[in-house]
């Protein structure tokens, strides 16, 4: 799903489609497996909900897994899709997914709201 980009991000290419919500979203189970293979330590018992930290055009924000969105997409507040000049979603995106720490940096520094 995603693969390595550069020292501080993974690349991976999801639809991209509006959501109702405050806050992006993409399949739970995805969201969980994601977690686990890159975000995870390998010491102890680790938690498998915690927000991933995307970035679609230039804006950083978290994501949630949500088992109402399908697989392969991340659902974005609709502000985010003119940020990002998606047209005619649901739009196969390039993403980036910050790495563990980097996402613990961007998280953080913003208590865990968009950037």
């Amino acid at each position: 799903m995603f693969e390595r980009f550069s020292g501080g991000y993974y690349v991976g290419r999801l639809y991209v489609e509006p959501s109702d919500g405050e806050t992006a979203a993409m399949c739970r189970e995805q969201h969980e497996r994601v977690n686990r293979e890159l975000y995870a330590t390998g010491e102890g018992v680790e938690r498998t909900d915690l927000p991933l930290v995307m970035k679609l055009g230039e804006r950083h924000f978290p994501v949630q897994g949500d088992e109402e969105v399908p697989a392969d997409t991340l659902a974005v507040p609709e502000s985010y899709l003119d940020d990002a000049r998606v047209r005619n979603p649901p739009t196969l995106k390039e993403v980036l997914l910050a790495k563990a720490d980097r996402a613990r940096q961007l998280l953080t520094l913003t208590s865990g709201a968009a950037v």
